[in-house]
C-alpha cells in the first residue's frame, strides 16, 4: 500500500504547486477580461468622467460658502470648501464604482460565462480576486483623472505628485475591498434587479455615516460613533490629508494599514462566499 500511495501523495503536492504558479496568471486574465469589456463601453466611461466632474463644479460650488463663515472654515480645516470636497468625491468614485464587481458576476451568471470560466482549468479563487482586481485598476484610472480635473478647477495638492499617486492607490485599494463587499453578496443573487437594492441600501449609509462630505465635528454624537467603525472613514482620512496638510504620517499610515487590512479581509470573505456558491 504504501508504495502505492507515494505517487498519489506526490501528484497532489505537484497540483498544489502548479495551482500556486500558474494563480498569478489567472487572476490576469480573469481581470484582463473584464478590463475588455469596460474599455468596450464607450458610454461607461463617459459617465465615470462625467460624473465627477458635475460632482465637483456643483457641490464644490454649492458648499462654497460654508468656508466663508470664519467657524465653517476652521471646522472644516479649508479655504475653499473644494479642497476638503475632492477626496471626497474620490473615494464616493470608489465606493459606488466598487459594489458595481457584484453586477459582473451576475450578468457572467446569467448569461452561461461563469460557468465556462468554472469548466476551464483556472484556480477558483482567481475568478473573484480577478474581477476585484479589474474594478481597482478601473477606479484608480478614474481618481487620476478627477485629480486632474481638480487640479484644473483650482485645488492644491499639498503631498505634491506623489502624494497624488498614493491618494489614487489608497482609492484603489479601498475600491478593492468593496468589490470583494459586492461579490460576497452577489453570489445570493440571480438577476441584477435583486442585488441593485441590496447594494443601494448598503452604500448610502457608508457614504453619509462617514467624513466624506461633512468632516465629524458637524455630525451628532451617536453618528460620530458608527463614524469611527466606517470603513470609509479610514480611506478617507489619509486621502484628505494628503490633499490639504500633506505628508503628516500619523494620521496617514493608521487609515493605510486599516485599509488594507479591510482588502485582504474581503479577499477571503469574497473567495470563501464564492467557493461555497459553486459547491
Amino acid at each position: 500500500m504504501e508504495i502505492r500511495t507515494a505517487p498519489f501523495a506526490h501528484d497532489a503536492k505537484e497540483n498544489e504547486s502548479t495551482m500556486k504558479l500558474t494563480l498569478p496568471s489567472d487572476i490576469y486574465y480573469v481581470c484582463w477580461r473584464d478590463m475588455k469589456r469596460f474599455l468596450s463601453q464607450k458610454s461607461r466611461i463617459l459617465m465615470t468622467l462625467v460624473q465627477p466632474l458635475i460632482w465637483l463644479v456643483l457641490m464644490g460650488n454649492m458648499m462654497s460658502g460654508m468656508t466663508n463663515n470664519p467657524y465653517g472654515a476652521r471646522m472644516l480645516g479649508v479655504k475653499n470648501y473644494i479642497d476638503f470636497m475632492t477626496p471626497g468625491i474620490m473615494i464616493m468614485t470608489a465606493l459606488f464604482s466598487g459594489t458595481f464587481c457584484g453586477f459582473s458576476l451576475v450578468w457572467d451568471r446569467r448569461f452561461g460565462f461563469l460557468n465556462k470560466m468554472l469548466a476551464a482549468p483556472i484556480s477558483r479563487m482567481a475568478i473573484p480576486v480577478g474581477k476585484m482586481t479589474a474594478t481597482s485598476l478601473q477606479i484608480t484610472l478614474q481618481v487620476i483623472i478627477i485629480g486632474i480635473i481638480a487640479l484644473v478647477m483650482g485645488v492644491t495638492f499639498s503631498s505634491g505628485v506623489f502624494g497624488f499617486l498614493l491618494i489614487a492607490i489608497i482609492a484603489g485599494i479601498f475600491s478593492f475591498a468593496m468589490a470583494g463587499v459586492s461579490l460576497s453578496i452577489a453570489v445570493f443573487f440571480k438577476t441584477l434587479e435583486g442585488l441593485h437594492p441590496i447594494l443601494n441600501f448598503l452604500t448610502m449609509p457608508l457614504m453619509f455615516m462617514s467624513n466624506a462630505i461633512f468632516p465629524k465635528a458637524a455630525m451628532p454624537n451617536w453618528m460620530k460613533i458608527i463614524s469611527d467603525w466606517n470603513p470609509l472613514t479610514y480611506a478617507i482620512t489619509p486621502m484628505r490629508t494628503l490633499v490639504v496638510e500633506g505628508w503628516v504620517l500619523e494620521k496617514i499610515i493608521p487609515g493605510l494599514v486599516i485599509t488594507i487590512g479591510f482588502a485582504f479581509v474581503m479577499v477571503l470573505i469574497s473567495t470563501w462566499q464564492f467557493n461555497r456558491s459553486i459547491a
